[in-house]
């Protein structure tokens, strides 16, 4: 059962998205920060170009404002926070120059890149010297065991950090796609948070409120997108709760769109290297492909939201 302090947060983070959607996107449009379709895309979404983008901010917003006003009694909710924001503000600056700039590339990788790493490094130092979390991993359907790297450990934190951002990056492709999916993990981790006591219930609430209001202008046809503002922002969060639960090798399981829409990428590129230009898929990430193969966005968004819905299942099995 959800506790007063997760309902409250959700209808907070809720609130504060809803209102302040038809405030922000207007405001967007008249910025002219659209969103630039890629020519050899799905050729159904040419007709999107121009849709505000950097809708993201709305979700950031929101999960700010209602983390903050519970972090006083809930100071460990801070790193998971820390994390969203981070990430959220290289979306930010990597948006900006991209659709305010005029920069059609935005960062370059390895301002990107650097910008990531520097967020993931503070956050481990802060586990690490201010907190009691540990970095060993609870092993799904383990029956209570850890894994502990030693060493490894925190090569691996990098590893999946970066892995998990940048997979909710590769999501966010179909209207109300990476939302309704992460709505759906972000519910996992409040159940979660809930069950063990760990108090991070406020901030996890915050983003599955924050989501919610962020769908009514993002389900298809999309009114906004969120960018990379809220892509890596989201990713920061999965991979965040994954640490501060000792989970993260359940990201694997709750996000498991994530991680496939990551690997149908590296696959289509090896795939085109070593046969010398042929494809694995029509198009990837893999949404692209089911819509090349004649999936709506709708369907396509119903079919992976449900695939998590019952993956978050299974993982709460394999925490027995």
């Amino acid at each position: 059962m959800m506790s007063k302090v997760s309902i409250l947060a959700v209808i907070i983070s809720f609130g504060v998205s809803a209102l302040l959607g038809p405030v922000l996107i207007p405001w967007l449009r008249r910025l002219k920060v659209g969103q630039t379709v890629r020519e050899n895309g799905p050729a159904e979404h040419l007709k999107k170009n121009g849709t505000p983008t950097m809708g993201g901010i709305l979700i950031l917003l929101a999960v700010s404002v209602t983390s903050l006003i519970f972090l006083e009694d809930y100071p460990q909710t801070a790193p998971i926070l820390f994390l969203t924001v981070g990430f959220g503000l290289v979306g930010f600056v990597d948006d900006y120059i991209k659709v305010v700039c005029r920069r059609s590339m935005g960062l370059s990788p390895v301002q990107k890149l650097a910008g990531q790493l520097l967020i993931t490094g503070i956050f481990a130092c802060y586990l690490l010297k201010f907190t009691d979390v540990s970095l060993a991993m609870r092993v799904p359907f383990g029956h209570g065991m850890f894994w502990n790297f030693g060493a490894w450990n925190l090569p691996i934190l990098f590893f999946i950090v970066l892995g998990t951002v940048n997979g909710v990056n590769f999501t966010d492709g179909l209207d109300g796609l990476a939302g309704s999916v992460t709505v759906i993990v972000a519910v996992f981790f409040t159940a979660v948070a809930a069950g063990t006591g760990s108090g991070l219930e406020p901030v996890t609430s915050a983003v599955a409120g924050a989501l919610l209001g962020f769908l009514l202008f993002n389900v298809y046809p999309a009114a906004v997108f969120m960018g990379d503002t809220g892509s890596l922002a989201l990713g920061g969060f999965v991979a965040a709760c994954g640490y501060m639960l000792q989970l993260p090798l359940f990201i694997a399981i709750v996000g498991v769109v994530y991680m496939i829409e990551v690997i149908s990428v590296v696959l289509q590129v090896a795939f085109f290297k070593l046969t010398g230009g042929k494809r694995l898929f029509r198009m990837a990430p893999l949404h692209h492909h089911f819509e090349l193969c004649g999936w709506s966005e709708t369907r396509i968004t119903a079919v992976f939201t449900v695939v998590t819905a019952l993956m978050c299942l299974i993982a709460l099995l394999g925490l027995k």
